[in-house]
This record gives C-alpha cells, structure tokens and sequence, in this order.
C-alpha cells in the first residue's frame, strides 16, 4: 500500500505550507502585508494564524478595552470609529488588505481608543496579541514591516482629513470605491447608501444624488445593496488626487524588505 507522504510531515508544517499556498492562491484576497515578509518570518507566522469570517457590524474592539487579537484582512474591509457623547460615530479611517487592525499591539500596548466594527464583511486571518507581540520580539523583518505600516496609516488618517476640507463629495465617493474595488478585488462592491454616507461622511440623499450622476455618466451601475464599477479609468478621472497618492503609500512597507 502506497502511504501518502504527508503522514511524514509534522502537522504544523502541513498546516504552514496549507496556509501558505491558501494566501498564494487567492488572486486577491490576499493580505498584503503577510505575503511581502521574508519566507522563513512568514512561515513561522503562518503557525499562529487563524482564519475567521467576519459577518457585517461585527465590533472587533471597543473603545479602551483590551485587544485580544490582531486581525490581517484578506477580504473584509475593517472601519475605525471615534464614538463621541451621545452615541455618535465619526469613521476615521477603514483598513482593507493592505493592512492590519491591532497597531497598539505593535507599540507596546493593548488598548485602542476607537471602535473597530466590519464594514463589508469577509475574511481575515488572526492571531493572538501575546502571539504577535512575541513574534515582533525575535523578527527584525516583522518589527520594520509593521513599523513602516504604522506610518502608512498615519499618513491615510492625514489625507482623509485633508480630503474632506479640500475636495467635493463626489470627488471622495470616487476615490472611496476605487479603494474598495482594490481591497475587494472584483467590480461588484457590497455597498449600501447607508455604508457610503459614512465613509464619505455626507447625508445618504447626498449619496443617492452622487451616485445617480456617476450612473448617468456610465462609470457605474446600482443595484440595491451593491454597486458594479463599469469604467475604472473613468472613475479615477473622476476621483480627487488622494486616491493616487494612498495606492503609493500603500506599496511603501513592502520595500526594501
């Protein structure tokens, strides 16, 4: 009888080299930042990872409480909200794929001041903050990658802020569905005018009037629920200048690993 070779293998190792081919196979989803470090850090990592499904409004954090996970998006999209008195929401930045939600954990610390809820549900991968935190105690190449993530998200909160003082709302609306397109990988966005209001941060009529003039134009197509990009190249015409200058940002932790 022939015996399979993987009865040979350690099960940590086949579960490494599963998840690693799972990430490589993905075309997107994948996490941008697990798949640009050194393949040996990346192994060792991969034997702390868990995936997840995360479903729509799930809160991963509350405000000041401890964090027990950091998760890397593959195809969910994560928002950040400061919850103000009296119960309102100001969405300061959303974290796709080319990040990862937890960053106090890489500074030292276990609590976040913001909500951090699932604005379009899908996967991620976690890990524990013991775990990670570990980890960046003996990888030099995780410390700095995630160090260099660290300023990449600063300067997005830097450029939201600056978008909504400088640029219109339908120029933001349309650098937004580009990002999304990018984390999401695929033309049909599950946004709703609700979800949009918030990440543009204008009134859902507002929404509806954007979206009818990006209709009309033919750059996209609405459906109750979701949104189906028609002309890319359009819509980046159409989007303010931020939407080039975070897709830079966002390649820079990826370098001169």
């Amino acid at each position: 009888m022939t015996r399979d070779f993987t009865d040979s293998v350690a099960p940590d190792v086949q579960r490494a080299t599963s998840l690693r081919w799972l990430l490589q196979a993905m075309s997107p989803p994948c996490n941008q930042l697990l798949t640009a470090l050194p393949s040996g850090d990346y192994e060792r990592l991969t034997l702390l990872l868990e995936p997840v499904t995360l479903s729509l409004g799930q809160v991963l954090y509350e405000p000041n409480q401890s964090i027990e996970y950091a998760y890397f998006p593959t195809t969910a999209v994560i928002s950040h909200l400061n919850v103000m008195e009296g119960g309102r929401e100001v969405e300061t930045v959303t974290i796709g794929n080319e990040g990862m939600i937890g960053v106090p954990l890489i500074l030292g610390t276990d609590h976040i001041p913001t909500r951090a809820i699932v604005q379009i549900p899908g996967t991620a991968l976690r890990v524990s903050a013991k775990a990670i935190q570990a980890e960046l105690s003996v990888s030099r190449s995780l410390q700095f990658l995630l160090l260099r993530y660290i300023q990449t998200l600063m300067n997005q909160i830097a450029q939201n802020l600056a978008c909504t003082q400088l640029h219109s709302s339908q120029e933001r609306c349309c650098y937004l569905l580009l990002l999304t397109h990018d984390r999401l990988g695929e033309p049909i966005l599950p946004l709703t005018h609700d979800l949009l209001s918030r990440m543009v941060g204008v009134r859902r009529d507002r929404i509806g009037e954007i979206i009818d003039t990006l209709e009309r134009a033919g750059l996209i197509q609405h459906q109750r629920g979701r949104l189906t990009l028609l002309d890319r190249s359009g819509l980046e015409s159409a989007a303010c200048e931020c939407y080039q200058i975070l897709r830079s940002q966002f390649d820079q932790p990826f370098e001169e690993l």
